[in-house]
């Protein structure tokens, strides 16, 4: 039986263990993560690793259960916060979920691997914190939608969805990448486009219409973004526009050279 030292230290090398990894995921993603990264970087042989997790599908699983741990307890402080509507608390979840993409703590694993799907449907504590998360969550949509701040309309389940699915929103890191925005306008952006669409006047709630967006929006660069081609964005050249429309084609260019 271990004693209570050790059992200390299994878990203090298991934490170090999940940190290198949520890390590794929210870099790399689960297909480009390897075990040997994971233990080279923790400072352990390979073999030890697999003491503590039997396969690099259970240290995606492990990340997981962190992030999901994490998430909970925010809940539990947005909770134990000053009274606010339901939706008010959605864009606080929110911002936590983005906050924590920006920082690099969110893990990404991929939509399609039977084998990861495999080990977290078979893992009781993962699914219970996806349970627990998902009632809490919906119940404050569903309140939302009762004081009319979310449409009707859509099923409890597919707003649940749309924000999960900002949990590994492309959209961040793109605008992160560009270095010419904060942490806070990129998330009040996001917000409000999660929330009141790209038009940003149907819907809009009045959290939305907070100091930060206003700060957010005050602060933004008057010129469009541009990201270098080594940032994988592509430069918006006005300069081309009317430089097509001067090249008429087909019958049009036979007629005006006639």
């Amino acid at each position: 039986m271990a004693t209570p030292l050790r059992e200390r230290m299994r878990l203090m090398r298991e934490e170090a263990i999940v940190d290198v990894v949520n890390r590794l995921l929210a870099e790399k993603g689960y297909e480009f993560m390897t075990v040997d990264e994971v233990a080279a970087e923790v400072g352990m042989a390979k073999a030890s690793l697999y003491k503590h997790f039997a396969s690099k599908e259970a240290l995606a699983a492990a990340a997981m259960v962190r992030v999901l741990e994490r998430a909970l307890a925010t809940l539990d402080q947005i909770e134990r916060g000053p009274a606010r509507p339901a939706v008010a608390r959605l864009h606080e979840m929110l911002r936590w979920t983005m906050r924590t993409l920006y920082e690099g703590q969110m893990p990404t694993l991929p939509a399609q691997n039977s084998a990861l799907r495999a080990v977290l449907g078979a893992d009781k504590v993962y699914l219970n914190l996806v349970l627990r998360l998902s009632d809490r969550l919906g119940a404050w949509i569903v309140e939302a939608q009762r004081d009319g701040a979310i449409s009707r309309e859509l099923p409890p389940e597919v707003v649940l969805f749309t924000l999960f699915a900002r949990a590994c929103d492309p959209v961040l890191p793109v605008l992160k990448a560009t270095g010419q925005y904060s942490a806070e306008q990129i998330q009040e952006w996001l917000l409000m486009t999660c929330f009141s669409g790209l038009s940003g006047l149907s819907g809009r709630s009045a959290d939305l219409q907070s100091p930060a967006l206003a700060e957010a929006v005050a602060a933004a660069p008057a010129r469009p973004a541009r990201l270098s081609a080594a940032r994988g964005a592509i430069e918006p050249k006005a300069a081309e526009a009317p430089e097509v429309a001067k090249r008429p084609r087909g019958r049009a260019a036979r007629s005006s050279s006639a």
